[in-house]
């Protein structure tokens, strides 16, 4: 998978479950999935966290922890 750098990244509930555990998938993973809220780009999230942030959320993709948010871009409409 290649993450945008705008694309947008929010928790699943795996990580929502991870969080009440941090010991199980390190302290700057679990920092990554607390501020993923979806209003999030991996840019913001390492200017955050003060580093590149792409392996560590390639890797939480991969492990189903995290998952990109769809942009609605200003004037879509799902109705067509």
């Amino acid at each position: 998978m290649n993450i945008q750098h705008q694309e947008r990244i929010a928790k699943t509930p795996k990580a929502w479950e991870a969080l009440s555990r941090p010991d199980l998938i390190g302290r700057r993973a679990h920092s990554l999935l607390l501020m993923a809220n979806g209003r999030r780009s991996e840019r913001e999230l390492s200017a955050l966290l003060g580093g590149d942030v792409s392996e560590l959320a390639e890797g939480l993709f991969r492990q189903g922890y995290l998952q990109p948010v769809p942009l609605m871009l200003y004037g879509e409409n799902e109705n067509g």
